[in-house]
């Protein structure tokens, strides 16, 4: 196997620390054209979607391909902005943030950059573009604040697979959770009070996560229970009592049961129950997308209102908020504890000078 270098290599380089800052994906256009790749890679990965591989292509390939990619098209095309795709823009802005912050501490030091585990800019192209710049030690921040196989791990996955054909690795940190992490429960917290503020409270306030198949919890997966313990933190950081906000799961897909209860379900039934006001807010999203601005913001509002509620708001994501970057820029720095860059001191630029002009064999040098 010929493993990859890099084609801009020098000795000379100064080390760097790199973090790169990922998210779900996105297509590059709300067109049937471009969902039509970005959800097969999606739904191809054997993480999302835990069927055997031979069914599960005859139904992707044979049935959901055909159909699915003009419906979301339409969905996409909703919430579309100048900017593109709000997922994308929104994580470029946090990139941007996490990196002015870290360089008031490490200067030229660090690098930061963002990808998309699906789509574009995918993960091995923006590792590339890191390691071109000297990054020899790379933090990975997944922004999922919920740990979840389907998710989390999934991103793992793209990163081992770019590594195992590389001839230089960096050291390597990942992030694999922060739903209980007290700078981002604080910066949620402050979020949705800055929205009572300004429209007052409702009868109710919702917590929704995005949902995965039931058994994916039955067989050990901790996204439940970490979307739990988010709400509890956020409901005691905001005094609420238990009967004035719910947990709740959106975004499921296919005819097995999903973790419940079900976000769509619930806007129906609260208005039967006397709930007539409802506020909205999304837990495990980092960044206003499709599932929070279309699926939340209009598609269970129109549930909820239809079914005789007066009154819905959706309290957006935290996406690229000061506080929202303050707790991120301190999750990062607490993962990078103990790391530093190696200056290029003269011993080592007397070296580089002699390998590059191969005048002495690298071994040699190293005795």
């Amino acid at each position: 196997m010929k493993y990859r270098g890099s084609s801009s290599f020098s000795h000379h380089q100064a080390d760097k620390i790199g973090v790169l800052v990922t998210n779900l994906g996105t297509p590059e256009a709300p067109t049937k054209k471009a969902l039509k790749p970005y959800l097969k890679e999606f739904l191809s990965d054997p993480r999302v979607v835990e069927v055997p591989r031979l069914l599960w292509s005859l139904i992707l390939n044979g049935v959901i391909l055909r159909f699915r990619p003009k419906r979301s098209a339409e969905a996409y095309k909703t919430v579309w902005t100048d900017r593109g795709s709000p997922l994308l823009f929104h994580t470029e802005d946090q990139a941007k943030g996490i990196e002015a912050k870290l360089k008031e501490t490490w200067g030229e030091d660090i690098v930061v950059d963002f990808a998309m585990r699906y789509g574009s800019p995918a993960i091995s192209d923006v590792i590339e573009r890191m390691l071109e710049k000297g990054v020899r030690k790379m933090l990975v921040l997944p922004l999922y604040p919920q740990y979840s196989a389907s998710t989390t791990a999934s991103t793992f996955d793209a990163l081992a697979k770019d590594f195992t054909q590389r001839r230089w690795l960096p050291e390597l940190r990942f992030v694999t959770h922060y739903h209980d992490y007290p700078p981002f429960i604080e910066a949620a917290a402050k979020r949705i009070e800055r929205h009572w503020n300004e429209h007052g409270r409702a009868d109710k306030l919702l917590f929704s996560y995005h949902g995965i198949p039931l058994r994916y919890l039955k067989n050990g997966d901790p996204y439940h229970c970490e979307c739990y313990k988010t709400s509890r933190l956020l409901a005691e950081r905001l005094g609420l009592k238990q009967d004035e906000y719910l947990t709740t799961f959106q975004s499921r897909f296919g005819r097995e049961e999903w973790l419940q209860p079900y976000t769509d379900m619930t806007m129906k039934a609260l208005p039967k129950k006397g709930i007539k006001s409802v506020q909205v807010f999304c837990p495990g999203f980092s960044a206003d997308c499709l599932e929070t601005i279309e699926e939340i913001g209009e598609e269970n509002r129109e549930y909820f209102m239809e079914s005789g509620g007066e009154r819905y708001e959706y309290i957006s994501a935290l996406n690229a908020e000061p506080d929202h970057i303050a707790a991120l820029t301190e999750l990062v720095n607490t993962h990078l504890q103990g790391w530093s860059v190696e200056k290029m001191t003269e011993q080592r630029q007397a070296l580089a000078d002699k390998v590059e002009k191969q005048t002495l064999p690298y071994s040699e040098e190293g005795k």
